[in-house]
């Protein structure tokens, strides 16, 4: 498969380059299953600091990036390197913030207790002590705002106060690498603005690298530094300027595209199943899959 790099999306203007040291390389990755390539020849570097949104029709393998990068599935070729060191499963370094799934009613686990699943496991060979945990879990409360119901039970909480419990979670063990999994879906536009600050603020605070999967660019679009684009087993790289244009994502995905930008938004009209905040003028096959 053809892969574009930034410098291709934009030729003659180079996208002002991240300073902070690499948390994650990948090198020559591939990714396939059976005879579909999700994609291949992917070089990417994030770097402290640096935001960057992934996005992409569904089955384009933005959620099967970051299981590689979580160690729960196996590059087909090419190497991913964290820190320095490959990939490997369960490194708390690496946090991770899912899709937004509302707790069941009745579920007897509170806010504070949520945020401390993050703390569970072996984390220095032994738990932390209960004293150490309960001060930490409510610093880690306060950092995301949710000290107020730190004692509610989180079946009562709306989606996005939820959401803002999960990023506590994914900070508890000291990250260099946030991965957020669409962690805005199905979240109203107020909170969908506030858990994308959320992130935005924990990013700069504590220097992160921040791969963020989504539908919808604009909630972030102020607050990325490169956009990673999947499509048809291609990819492009580079600033949100150089990638979300009309040529570059009709090259892209081998059929018209337009790309408008009004009032501070993107709107990509033709991308094939909903590539992200695009009006449903859907031409082409959906490309859906197993791989998502």
């Amino acid at each position: 498969m053809t892969s574009f790099s930034s410098a291709a999306a934009s030729p003659g203007v180079p996208a002002t380059p991240a300073t902070g040291e690499p948390v994650l390389q990948l090198s020559g990755a591939s990714l396939t299953f059976g005879a579909r390539t999700l994609w291949s020849g992917l070089d990417l570097t994030v770097r402290a600091g640096e935001f960057i949104a992934v996005i992409g029709a569904n089955g384009s393998g933005k959620t099967s990036l970051l299981k590689v990068i979580l160690g729960q599935q196996q590059l087909s070729a090419g190497t991913v390197d964290f820190l320095g060191e490959p990939i490997r499963r369960g490194n708390r370094r690496i946090g991770y913030i899912p899709q937004q799934k509302l707790a069941d009613d009745g579920v007897p686990l509170r806010a504070r207790d949520l945020v401390g699943l993050g703390l569970s496991g072996h984390r220095f060979g032994l738990p932390l002590p209960s004293a150490a945990r309960r001060h930490r879990v409510d610093e880690l409360l306060a950092a995301v705002g949710a000290t107020a119901y730190g004692n509610v039970a989180v079946s009562t909480l709306s989606g996005g106060e939820q959401q803002r419990l999960r990023v506590g979670q994914a900070l508890a063990g000291d990250p260099r690498l946030l991965l957020c999994d669409e962690p805005l879906l199905s979240l109203d536009l107020n909170y969908q603005r506030a858990v994308s600050e959320l992130i935005d603020q924990q990013r700069r605070a504590r220097d992160l690298g921040v791969l963020f999967v989504t539908h919808d660019i604009n909630p972030v679009l102020d607050m990325v530094d490169r956009v990673l684009y999947l499509a048809g087993g291609r990819f492009r790289i580079g600033t949100p300027d150089e990638v979300l244009r009309t040529e570059v994502l009709s090259e892209l995905y081998g059929s018209p595209i337009d790309v408008i930008r009004t009032r501070g938004r993107v709107i990509v009209v033709g991308a094939p199943d909903s590539a992200h905040g695009h009006h449903d003028d859907v031409r082409g096959t959906n490309m859906g899959g197993a791989a998502s």
